[in-house]
């Protein structure tokens, strides 16, 4: 069992600062305020001290494990943690195990903390529903992925989930201030003499993350003497390269380009641009951004402007030839050009409609008059027969000609916008249209 308050004991032995300010109790719990708010739900079920099973799910470094910890506290619960990545069904068996001890000798309760939860697979996951049902623990798993996506449905019905925000650099800073000023657990006794500036530089450079914030700051001290003001080259050297949190694999990375295809879509090129850095800077591959912009003109932009489908292979044939320095650039253009563009998405929409219909309804004969007739037994059965050649007609187009089968012959998929050169293929199609009813030829 983890011991939630600081030991005595083991004074002596190292701890990082992080570890050391660690929140014992929910006043020094600071960062989210929509959640341990007054009024809010965590403050209230720790206030009744009657607790459920949950998921808390956040960016690394907001409190996670703080907030479960604090929970198991007003419990006056057995504090027990696993890790999904170092663990198995055998370090669950023995939480089980110890948690039903516990209850049997001290007739009390055990919080069963599981970090990084989502990574335990659904046997895995499974292992835990008997135990929270029965109420042998409260169970709390922190992720950093979408619980949604990650977790088990059976694990999710037993599990309310709460979202953890980033803190704000307003919030940090006053992390890293509580620290500074700490003599007991913090670095008060060092005095370190640091600029309100360079607070706030440390504060944004820990991207989100208090505990990375903490861990900077204590690695600065490591650079100064008592009462030694901080140089802009100790920061520099502390900070180095500024590292972004961004996960290819996870939710941060699906958010940023969840923001830079809705920043094209809405045509913000300022959004577009903005959100392509904050993914180059975090370390995405440049192509990634491309290949969605690929995307996003035959979805967002399509007929509208078939341009940007050249625009955006222009860019990804430039990215190969000269390389990130000047490729970047190419797919920023792209980013641009496609931002600025009109938007339509009826043929996306229209390709939706044709495969969703397809899907429900019968498998039509295709009329006589389209098939094929390579032989002579296809000739004889009609195959062909009565076709008209477009280009044997005026204007090259057969009016009153039909395309699709009897059944659903007046069916309609594609309906262009008015913008862009969409606007064109509208008043070319209802021309057509026009000469179809017209057509003495009509099919049917």
């Amino acid at each position: 069992m983890n011991d939630l308050f600081y030991d005595e004991s083991a004074e002596r032995q190292y701890q990082p600062l992080a570890a050391r300010m660690r929140p014992l109790s929910l006043n020094e719990y600071i960062g989210q305020e929509h959640l341990v708010g007054e009024g809010k739900p965590l403050r209230k079920m720790i206030e009744s001290q009657h607790g459920h099973s949950f998921i808390l799910w956040g960016p690394p470094g907001v409190g996670k494990t703080t907030f479960a910890k604090l929970f198991a506290n007003s419990m006056s619960a057995q504090f027990i943690e696993l890790s999904a990545v170092m663990s198995g069904v055998k370090d669950i068996r023995a939480a089980v195990e110890k948690a039903k001890q516990w209850r049997t000798v001290h007739n009390s309760s055990t919080l069963l903390f599981v970090d990084e939860v989502h990574r335990f697979n659904k046997s895995q996951q499974d292992a835990f529903l008997p135990f929270i049902e029965d109420g042998t623990f409260l169970f709390v798993g922190a992720t950093t992925e979408n619980p949604a996506f990650e977790l088990n449905s059976a694990l999710l019905s037993r599990a309310r989930v709460y979202r953890l925000k980033n803190p704000s650099v307003s919030v940090i800073k006053q992390v890293l201030l509580n620290a500074l000023n700490d003599s007991e657990k913090g670095l008060g006794q060092h005095r370190i003499d640091i600029s309100d500036e360079q607070l706030d530089i440390l504060a944004h450079a820990a991207d989100g993350d208090i505990r990375r914030s903490l861990n900077l700051l204590e690695i600065l001290s490591d650079f100064t003497e008592p009462s030694t003001p901080v140089t802009q080259q100790m920061l520099e050297s502390v900070l180095g390269s500024s590292i972004r949190r961004y996960d290819r694999n996870g939710d941060i990375f699906y958010d940023q380009i969840s923001a830079f295809h809705k920043s094209v879509r809405g045509s913000s090129p300022d959004g577009a641009l903005y959100w392509m850095a904050r993914m180059l800077d975090g370390g995405c591959d440049p192509l990634y951004i491309a290949r969605r912009l690929l995307a996003i003109a035959s979805e967002d932009i399509g007929n509208a402007d078939p341009r940007a489908l050249q625009v955006g292979l222009n860019a990804w044939d430039i990215f190969e030839r000269v390389g990130p320095a000047e490729g970047n650039r190419a797919i920023a253009q792209a980013a641009v050009y496609m931002a600025c563009a009109p938007k339509s998405n009826a043929v996306y929409q229209a390709y939706k409609d044709a495969m969703r219909e397809v899907a429900q309804q019968p498998s039509f004969e295709v009329p006589d008059h389209l098939r094929n007739a390579p032989t002579s037994l296809a000739k004889e059965m009609g195959h062909g027969e009565e076709y008209r050649y477009a280009h044997n007609e005026l204007n090259a187009f057969a009016a009153g000609e039909c395309y699709l089968p009897e059944d659903i012959h007046e069916q309609r998929y594609y309906h262009p916008t008015d913008r862009g050169l969409e606007k064109k293929i509208s008043e070319k199609l209802d021309w057509l249209d026009k000469l179809n009813k017209e057509s003495p030829l009509k099919r049917y």
